[in-house]
């Protein structure tokens, strides 16, 4: 699988498709793309190129405990460069949970590579307030201020990272624990000022001045809630709505592996909204001329 060097980093990815528009999706949590393969194979076979790619500290990607800024805004920089190297841009970006709020940053990062938002399983309210910051930071910094970084290190979620690329453990085991734990803290502190807006790290009027096309497919768990995705869609200017034939359930997390059975809906939304929204950029020079 290839792999380049994204602004210091080594970042794992891979492209699926051989003609057609771009499209980057970006998976949930911290977790690898192997999750959205699926999916983007039935994008790939309707006529698109998807770009996936293991974020960094995710994944096979390298890990890098550095920066003052969130990790969602070193991600969109990231995601920048990968998809200028691969001369993917402008292009359409998405992606469920995370990888929908990322792409949300994206597009207030840099309006003008986007061609359009594919958002799946907003997150928001008050249950992912306070389930986010200790599954991503909270619990990591108690383990290292208890255990230093061989704690770090025996977290099934960092032995992943390790396992994925060997170099991260080399990494992680030299890493100065005080220099995690100050890293750890800034990113969760950047990662709660934006936990109890109305769609998780974006303020409203962040979303109103969104002016890229995008469709929304809400989720249907306690993280990603149908009224997440409903605010989003509401908040979004002309943001178009795709309701899949689900209920909320009471649960903390649904894996989006088990979306599986939609997955030929989701890739039909998305391509007739992608199709619509080609169809509008091919339409505007003849009107702005008239």
């Amino acid at each position: 699988m290839p792999v380049t060097q994204i602004r210091g980093v080594n970042i794992n990815y891979q492209v699926i498709g051989e003609a057609g528009p771009w499209i980057m999706l970006t998976t949930g949590g911290r977790r690898g793309h192997e999750e959205l393969v699926s999916l983007a194979k039935k994008l790939a076979a309707a006529g698109h190129r998807v770009v996936l790619h293991d974020r960094r500290n995710t994944g096979a990607s390298e890990v890098l405990i550095e920066g003052d800024a969130g990790e969602e805004v070193m991600w969109t920089d990231d995601m920048h460069e990968l998809m200028g190297k691969l001369g993917a841009l402008p292009a359409f970006f998405g992606g469920t949970s995370s990888g929908a709020r990322t792409s949300i940053l994206f597009a207030l990062r840099y309006p003008q590579a986007v061609r359009g938002l594919l958002l799946m399983r907003v997150t928001g309210g008050p249950f992912a307030a306070a389930r986010l910051p200790e599954n991503y930071y909270n619990q990591f910094i108690r383990l290292a201020q208890q255990g230093g970084m061989a704690a770090i290190c025996a977290t099934e979620q960092w032995k992943e990272r390790i396992a994925a690329n060997p170099r991260n453990g080399d990494y992680l085991r030299q890493l100065p624990v005080e220099k995690f734990l100050a890293v750890l803290t800034k990113w969760r502190d950047v990662f709660v000022a934006g936990v109890h807006l109305p769609v998780m790290g974006v303020t409203e009027a962040e979303l109103a001045s969104l002016k890229v096309p995008t469709i929304v497919i809400p989720g249907n768990d306690n993280t990603h809630s149908s009224a997440s995705g409903l605010t989003a869609q509401r908040l979004i200017p002309g943001a178009q709505l795709h309701q899949l034939p689900i209920t909320d359930q009471d649960v903390a997390l649904i894996p989006f592996t088990e979306w599986a059975p939609y997955e030929e809906e989701i890739a039909g939304a998305f391509t007739r909204f992608i199709a619509q929204v080609t169809q509008g950029e091919k339409a505007r020079p003849a009107t702005a001329s008239a």
